[in-house]
């Protein structure tokens, strides 16, 4: 049932819900937690079927529409702007892979790609596969892994039309068109062809919406007959495919988020025995790659920051140093190539390329780019024997870039820029990084756009983000979307912090399980230094983050509130404790290497407790918030954000604007098509811009 409270905005008929406190409590290590909105998690999840439940989402979501009306008008204002900012007729740059070339576009006006090919030697441009026709009549639709056979005659694709993340398989003859008879329903990893073109491997969901398995499919053959190619034991730990670079190679990898463990088969014998790199230890990461028969393996195993080695195929535990870890330097990523190999890292948070070759590995070659701040890394490049490669790069001021790389002479040739039809002058705008203190003494980076002219006195908003989880980093790029706010007067800042890993993997580590308070605090003490030097004010300093990041947006209101003058948590993470005691949700036994295992450690337990934002509300004035939640979200459940919505809609002390959104047809992502996506980011500028009282302008 939802009950009412006097409404305290008399310019709608329709009230605010509040959810009805039904006492439920449970006790662990010797405390009793209550919970009085344990009710709106559906048992019957992930079918959500509850009439209670839905009704009082419908409600919170009838009153968000309500506080959000008389906000229409500015927010159609500025959807239009960021809709007047995309190519409507966007495509890719094209790329060789084999016998063809391939690109996607969006035609004009569609919400989704269509995915294109040519033949190298020259003919029809060849539609294979239009999202807009399969997304047809749905509420969400999502293209998950799309694979071209070797022979290059079929298309494996799988999507998701719910939001749930269970993606059907199905299988397109591209030279008839024809979809053929197998159709794998629940797939949830990538897709890996056979060297033979007849066969797929990949892994399904379990009941519990984890990948434990890698299976192989002949075309032709019944699904529900696949031969099982591993099956995982660990139920923390999910399995992934994919394919070595001379692709000779099916990779079966396994890990959660610090352990992994790989595995080889041949491409064209999926079915032979796994060969084990090498067995898991806890705390050890590992990726691999093969060369003409030699292991190239990524790992931090000897250093925080990950070294490269090699081994081989008959020994593949022996592992050799090729390239030491380094204090300063973070590898992030390995590619091999014919004639050389590409490492990917960060030296003080800022990208790096370096391009190396097989007999003077120690030699780097490092690719220079034209800015002090940017995000750069390789692109798409399928091909194996290539002499260029494909880049990727931007900054907060400059937008997409792709580039062609001759690495035999060290120039860039220019392919595409973001377009920005309705028009974008890159010097009117100015970009710094600035190094706050943290109470506990680290210096924490900060990313900050502004348009040039920006008063540095208080007077003006900033817009904080950040994430702080999984080692995510937040790189310091290009968002046109972000212009709305930032032409009407807006800072943007990106706070890295604590839980990423901007600043390399122990930047990471210092920012998960017992000290993840650390990235809270980051945040706050981000925000309360940009009020020292001037960027903004308190009230005038705006917040969001999603799914993690709207954990830390939880945490940061309960500790901080007076620093914000609006906050938006999307998806947001904030029912911890009472997650991470469920082994049964999904995601949980994944994320104990993360956050804690509450249920046999105490001391994780308690301080877990100690910052949970749903057990962290209490009797205080909270700025004005919008929530955000996705019914079929099953990385974050959409209780979690209507429990806290409910808790603080009956604890806060204020009259300030709370809203719970809920996205009745989608998932973790929000709503799936282009312009959709496009109005939920102008919805969540206007709430912003309306808060501060900046008018509808």
């Amino acid at each position: 049932m939802t009950a009412q409270r006097e409404n305290p905005h008399p310019e709608t008929a329709i009230q605010p819900p509040m959810a009805e406190k039904r006492p439920h409590s449970f006790t662990a290590h010797g405390v009793t937690i209550s919970d009085d909105y344990h009710w709106l998690r559906d048992p019957g999840y992930p079918k959500v079927g509850n009439k209670e439940i839905l009704a009082h989402l419908e409600a919170e979501n009838a009153w968000f529409e309500a506080q959000m009306k008389p906000q229409a008008a500015l927010t159609e204002t500025i959807f239009q702007e960021m809709k007047g900012r995309i190519k409507e007729d966007d495509s890719s740059v094209p790329q060789k892979d084999g016998a063809w070339i391939y690109w996607s576009k969006f035609d004009e006006g569609a919400q989704y790609r269509k995915h294109y090919r040519k033949p190298v030697a020259g003919g029809a441009d060849q539609l294979i596969l239009d999202e807009n026709a399969l997304a047809e009549g749905k509420d969400y639709f999502r293209l998950g892994a799309a694979e071209i056979s070797p022979d290059g005659k079929l298309l494996a694709y799988a999507y998701d039309d719910n939001g749930s993340e269970r993606f059907d398989l199905h299988v397109r003859n591209l030279e008839t068109g024809a979809e053929l008879a197998d159709i794998i329903p629940g797939t949830l990893s990538g897709i890996v062809w056979t060297k033979d073109s007849k066969g797929l491997v990949y892994g399904l969901a379990n009941e519990n919406w984890r990948t434990d398995n890698a299976h192989y499919h002949r075309l032709g053959d019944d699904p529900k007959k696949a031969k099982l190619l591993y099956k995982e034991a660990d139920i923390g730990f999910g399995v992934g495919v994919g394919l070595t670079a001379q692709e000779d190679w099916i990779v079966i990898a396994t890990g959660d988020n610090v352990t992994s463990e790989v595995r080889l088969v041949p491409a064209d014998n999926p079915a032979a025995e796994p060969i084990l790199i090498s067995p898991r230890k806890t705390g050890r990461q590992y990726s691999v790659d093969v060369r003409d028969g030699t292991l190239y393996i990524l790992t931090n195993d000897t250093h925080v920051n990950f070294r490269i080695a090699t081994a081989s195929l008959s020994n593949p535990s022996e592992w050799k140093t090729l390239i030491a870890g380094s204090d300063r330097h973070y590898l992030t990523g390995l590619s091999l190539f014919k004639d050389f190999f590409v490492t990917e890292g960060r030296i003080d948070g800022l990208d790096q390329v370096e391009v190396r070759r097989y007999d003077q590995p120690a030699k780097a070659e490092t690719i220079r780019f034209p800015e002090a701040s940017y995000v750069a890394g390789l692109g798409d490049n399928p091909e194996y024997d290539v002499q260029k490669l494909r880049l990727d790069y931007e900054s907060m001021v400059t937008p997409d870039t792709v580039f062609d790389y001759e690495v035999a002479t060290g120039t860039f040739e220019t392919l595409k820029v973001q377009e920005i039809p309705s028009g974008y002058d890159a010097s009117q705008y100015a970009t710094e990084r600035v190094t706050i203190t943290a109470r506990d003494g680290a210096r924490v980076p900060v990313s900050i756009l502004y348009k040039k002219g920006f008063k540095k006195d208080g007077s003006q908003p900033l817009h904080l983000y950040a994430y702080g989880a999984y080692g995510y980093a937040m790189p310091p790029g290009f968002s046109a979307n972000r212009l709305s706010m930032v032409d009407r007067g807006f800072a943007y800042a990106i706070a890295h912090i604590r839980g990423g890993d901007d600043l390399g993997y122990q930047w990471y580590l210092d920012g998960k399980l017992m000290k993840r308070t650390n990235t809270f605090n980051d945040f706050v003490d981000a925000g309360r230094a940009l009020i020292e030097m001037g960027y903004t004010s308190n009230g005038k300093l705006t917040a969001s983050g999603g799914s993690a990041g709207g954990e830390l947006m939880g945490a940061v209101v309960n500790q901080a509130p007076e620093l914000f003058g609006a906050v938006v948590a999307h998806v947001a993470f904030v029912d911890v404790l009472n997650t991470m005691l469920d082994k049964d949700l999904p995601l949980t036994p994944g994320e104990w290497p993360e956050w804690g295992n509450p249920i046999l450690d105490k001391a994780a337990f308690d301080y877990i407790r100690s910052y949970s934002p749903y057990d962290n509300v209490t009797a205080k004035a909270y700025p004005p918030m919008l929530w955000t939640a996705g019914l079929n979200d099953p990385r974050v459940t959409y209780w979690e954000p209507a429990k806290m919505v409910a808790k603080l809609r009956a604890m806060k002390t204020d009259d300030n604007v709370l809203l719970l959104k809920t996205n009745m047809g989608a998932g973790h992502g929000g709503k799936s098509g282009r312009f959709e996506r496009l109005h939920e980011n102008a919805e969540e500028a206007a709430f912003l811009i309306w808060q501060l009282g900046l008018g509808a302008k």
